[in-house]
């Protein structure tokens, strides 16, 4: 009975090695990310949801990203969160990038520390942004480009993200 126990995690742990590229970067990945920061700030934040719309979106400005993997904003209608990477990435690892900007956040100033950005977090966090639509895509070059999009868009000036 051990032995067949042992056998089966000896599987899963192989499995776990060999997952597909699309592990951590599903839509359900990328609203537990986010939703996860939320909840740490509490406030009341209300979770946010997955919009095919905004998603859409995203996936059609990463489209575009494919041959030059340009670390490079859309300009489009929702509040935007980019992340580039030289080699595969998984969207759940560029949420917690952003995430990790919160140290650098001051929310009784509403500002950053000196040198550090904290834009991408007090986006993830922004109270009104409720939508969210991500997409990942592998440039031609082997980097990786994700973005995130928000519905309604955040971070205006002399707002507080919550």
């Amino acid at each position: 009975m051990l032995s067949k126990i042992l056998v089966a995690l000896i599987f899963l742990i192989n499995l776990a090695l060999i997952l597909p590229s699309n592990a951590q970067n599903t839509p359900q990945d990328y609203l537990n990310a986010h939703n996860e920061a939320r909840r740490a700030v509490g406030a009341g934040l209300q979770p946010m949801t997955w919009d095919n719309t905004v998603a859409a979106f995203a996936q059609n400005y990463a489209n575009q990203r494919i041959n030059d993997c340009a670390l490079r904003h859309s300009g489009g209608p929702y509040g935007e969160n980019i992340a580039l990477s030289s080699g595969d990435f998984s969207g759940s690892a560029a949420v917690k990038l952003w995430v990790d900007e919160k140290a650098f956040y001051n929310y009784n100033s509403n500002s950053c520390a000196a040198g550090k950005q904290c834009g991408h977090y007090t986006q993830v966090v922004w109270r009104k942004s409720v939508r969210l639509g991500c997409a990942r895509v592998r440039c031609t070059n082997g980097g990786t480009f994700i973005t995130c999009n928000y519905d309604p868009r955040g971070n205006f000036v002399g707002e507080k993200p919550y």
